[in-house]
């Protein structure tokens, strides 16, 4: 639109033109690969996965190919949607826990140095523990069942979700305090109206992780210590050698991953756009040539 206008008023050139509007043309093309491109990896990645396993005559009980999985995900489809829900339910709620608890512990962490100095040791200690051990523990306290799962995926979601917020609000400027201070805020104010817009892009690249491995927590514990579950699921399913069921149980879970990645990414783009606002500009100008 702006060329336009410029071309009418005679400031540009049809030279000058013809390479903004290639420019422009590029970056269309650009963005319907970028919209394509994870699909076509996807299909090409089960193409080649199936033609190898055919071709090298793999025994469906070592690598299964995707076309068996997808009958075994036919055949099974009211188990592995009934267990894939339980899955889903622990998960979140267990990420719902990490956020609430992770951001309320990230803002305390980054905003006062000697909480910072004295909690981060010990967070990274707890961080390094592996979750698989303490699921029996987890076990012992509160029995077979849904509680380990949950508390589980809150565990190995917690610690990025700490960690981003309170990286985000103590790399404030100190000059910039300073001047909030000296206008009259309050400690508060300069982490609500600061501190907390600071750290939204950190807290949100802390999400699309912390979602992804809270899957992770909540199939450990099911496969230790559950009745019911994807984890749970797959364990039954590998003790009849039922090889196509346990990749049906991960593709479940990885579609579920993906899911709640992209809502991740939808709520990243509405609530903090200003931060790629640089990126975003760029393509809008370049798409309105």
């Amino acid at each position: 639109m702006a060329t336009k206008q410029a071309v009418g008023d005679g400031s540009m050139s049809p030279e000058a033109l013809r390479r903004l509007e290639a420019l422009a043309a590029a970056a269309r093309r650009r963005r319907r690969l970028q919209a394509w491109l994870p699909w076509l990896v996807i299909i090409g990645m089960f193409v080649i996965w199936e033609v190898a396993v055919k071709a090298f005559q793999v025994q469906q009980f070592v690598l299964p190919a995707p076309t068996d999985i997808a009958a075994s995900m036919i055949k099974w489809w009211k188990p592995l949607l009934d267990n894939s829900w339980q899955t889903l339910m622990t998960t979140l709620i267990g990420f719902g826990l990490a956020i609430v608890f992770g951001l309320l512990l990230g803002i305390a962490i980054g905003s006062s140095t000697l909480l910072y100095h004295g909690l981060y040791p010990l967070l990274i200690g707890f961080n390094s523990v592996p979750k698989v051990a303490v699921v029996p523990i987890l076990v012992i306290w509160f029995g077979i069942g849904t509680v380990p799962a949950v508390i589980t995926a809150f565990l190995i979601s917690f610690f990025p979700i700490v960690v981003n917020v309170a990286t985000g609000i103590a790399t404030v400027e100190p000059e910039l305090r300073d001047v909030l201070r000296a206008l009259g805020a309050k400690p508060t104010d300069i982490i609500r109206k600061v501190g907390l817009p600071r750290a939204m892009p950190y807290f949100f690249a802390s999400l699309k992780i912390a979602i992804t491995v809270a899957f992770v927590g909540s199939i450990i514990a099911e496969t230790v210590a559950a009745n019911k579950g994807i984890g749970h699921l797959m364990i039954l399913a590998s003790s009849r050698f039922d090889v196509p069921l346990v990749f049906a149980g991960l593709m479940v879970t990885a579609v579920m991953g993906v899911a709640m990645y992209v809502a991740a990414v939808a709520i990243e783009n509405r609530t903090t756009g200003w931060a790629m606002r640089g990126q975003t500009d760029q393509q809008q100008a370049l798409a309105g040539v």
